[in-house]
This record gives structure tokens, sequence and C-alpha cells, in this order.
């Protein structure tokens, strides 16, 4: 690709956050790899970077379908702590970040070289959607902890990924949970759907999700909208606010033809430990179940 001469594109946003969490967040690879997509169906398996004038990075960007994917790659020419990034990518273009505190808050602006494959009003949207992604991101992290959990399982993705979404499977893997363990609805994409167990009492609770996307064996990822409490659906008040906005993403790599699962997922802090605790085991019944 090459630059178009003279002329620059800029986005912009506003960032409910200190300075330093911001410049953490855009610049370490463990959280570069959560956000530095522009859509559901893309995501960013891995990122390198050497953050120094001269240093170098590899952030990959990979169609979830695995359909495409490509590494953007370049190298730094200016860094001022907490204030400002430059750097020129291999095809020879510009990039600078500006980050401007301003009270509790940060304004993060980008101005790049464009390309000429595409057109400048869907590069201007694409970085936009990056750029909000990234602001969703550092917003989202006082509210829950981010866990991460992953399993190979001898078997295909296929198999992997039918095992773990069917009804009667799902309340046998799921029981590590909650014994009674099931979900009502669909898995499609902009499905709802309810995950619900009783408690000791025979009170049913559980959560009500959205399914933001379903790319069949390869991955989903499922938004949490509401809770039910004592069998009735929540959409308000502090116990949802807890959760609303909270994610569950599943992911399938398939590895010489097995399964590399991967889980992502949204906690509130108070049932971090919990989780911890419980999804190894879920996933090691899942395995079981599958192989």
């Amino acid at each position: 690709m090459r630059k178009t001469d003279s002329i620059t594109i800029v986005v912009r946003t506003i960032i409910k956050a200190p300075v330093r969490k911001v410049w953490e967040f855009w610049t370490q690879p463990e959280h570069i790899i959560h956000w530095n997509y522009a859509s559901e169906d893309w995501h960013a398996p891995k990122a390198e970077n050497d953050l120094r004038e001269g240093g170098r990075f590899n952030w990959r960007m990979e169609a979830r379908d695995g359909s495409t994917g490509f590494d953007f790659t370049g190298e730094y020419t200016r860094i001022l702590l907490h204030s400002l990034i430059e750097y020129t990518l291999d095809d020879r273009r510009r990039v600078q970040i500006t980050f401007v505190p301003d009270g509790d808050e940060t304004i993060v602006s980008e101005t790049f070289d464009p390309e000429r494959t595409h057109t400048l009003e869907q590069q201007q949207e694409g970085w936009q959607s990056i750029l909000d992604n990234f602001k969703k991101y550092v917003e989202s992290s006082d509210k829950f902890a981010v866990l991460h959990f992953e399993i190979k399982i001898n078997a295909s993705t296929e198999k992997v990924y039918q095992t773990m979404l069917g009804k009667k499977k799902y309340s046998e893997w799921t029981s590590v949970f909650n014994p009674s363990s099931h979900f009502l609805g669909s898995w499609e994409k902009g499905a709802k759907i309810i995950f619900l167990g009783t408690d000791e009492d025979g009170n049913e609770g559980g959560m009500v999700g959205r399914i933001r996307e379903n790319i069949t064996n390869r991955f989903v990822s499922i938004e949490y909208v509401g809770i039910i409490k004592n069998g009735k659906e929540l959409m308000s008040g502090s116990e949802y606010n807890q959760w609303a906005g909270a994610q569950e993403n599943y992911t399938f790599v398939e590895v010489s033809g097995n399964t590399l699962l991967k889980i992502d997922i949204d906690v509130i802090g108070d049932l971090k430990e919990y989780f911890e605790s419980t999804w190894p085991k879920a996933l090691k019944k899942l395995k079981s179940i599958c192989e």
C-alpha cells in the first residue's frame, strides 16, 4: 500500500480514565490483543511491542473465520511518556498519537497518512472503530476483571463447538457451575439467550445474554444485558448494573486436527476467585466429554 501525499486523517476520542492508565492499555501487548480490531468478526491474536525510539511493533489482525489476516508492523520514531507516540509503518506511512490529560479523562487523537487501497472515509471509519473499541475496553476495566482460560482438546473444532453449545451436553459440562444449569433461546447472532439455574432454596436465577457474534466452529461472543432473580427478568437496578455489558467469548482454534479452546470472560471483582476455580474444572469436564 502507498500513502497519499499531503493528506492526513484524524480520529479522536475522550476516555474516562487517567492518562497513565490509558497509556498502559495502549502500549502493553496483554491489553492490545483485547481491543486492536474494528469489528467483532475480527480479532488480534498476538501483539509484540518494543516501545522505544527505534523499537519495532507487530500487531497481528485476523478475521475470526480464518479467511484473511495481516501483520500491522512498523518502527517507533518518537516517544514522550504519557504524551506522544510517533511511528512509521513498513509501507512508509506515518502515524502520530497524542494523549492529553483533562482531569480524570484523557483525549486520545490519532493522525495518520492514508493508503490508496481504500477510500478516505473507509479508512477513517475503520481507525475510529478501533479507537472506539479501545475506549470501551479501558472504561470497562474498572468494572470487570478480564479472565482468560484455555485447554487443548483432542477433537475437531466442529465436535468441540457442537458439544459445547448443544443443549444436553451444555448442561453436563456447566454443571460445575450449577447442577441445574441450562439455557433457553438460540446461539444465532443477534439472538436472545437465557442461562438458568436454581439455588439451594429452589429459586431460579441466571443471566440474560445477547449473541454478539457466532462464527460456526470458530468464535462465539455473548454480551450480558440482564439478570434473572427469583425467576424474574431484571433490566435495571444495582444488581443488573454490576453485570450489564459483560462479555463471554469462546474461540476455537484448529491445531493439527485438534482444538485449542480459549475462553475470555468479564467478571465482577467479588466473583473473580470463584471463576478462577470453576472454569478450569468445567473445561476439563468438557474435554472429557469431547474426547
